[in-house]
């Protein structure tokens, strides 16, 4: 098997993750930009597992295992984060979270569910 299709495969999907990254503004797109680059991260790692005979037999294709896991982990964690934000900003665009400064307070009655700005009277 000749091991340079596959390098190059994988730096062309990593590539065009870190212009997912650097160019993109919504939150979830970049979460599958990073995605990307992690899925080329195995492919190189297979690759070189099939191509290269270590010591540790198999040892490529665990590294992709636990990058895999990871993906899964990140993207838990990363869904969590853009779903705090929406509720948050109602926007999920990552050049309007503000990084130098302390959120606003969040309102005793978003905070308690009930819709803000709307009397009690109202709402019963």
């Amino acid at each position: 098997m000749r091991p340079v299709i596959p390098y190059v495969t994988a730096a062309l999907l990593f590539g065009l993750g870190v212009y997912g990254v650097l160019r993109r503004r919504n939150a979830v797109l970049v979460l599958m930009a990073v995605e990307l680059m992690l899925n080329a991260v195995n492919l190189v790692l297979v690759t070189a597992d099939t191509t290269v005979r270590a010591a540790l037999p198999h040892s490529g294709q665990v590294f992709a295992l636990f990058v895999i896991v990871l993906a899964a982990a990140e993207i838990g964690v990363g869904l969590a984060i853009v779903l705090q934000l929406y509720r948050l900003r109602a926007s999920v665009t990552v050049d309007d979270v503000p990084l130098d400064e302390r959120a606003p307070a969040v309102p005793d009655e978003v905070r308690q569910g009930r819709p803000a700005g709307v009397p009690d009277e109202v709402r019963r």
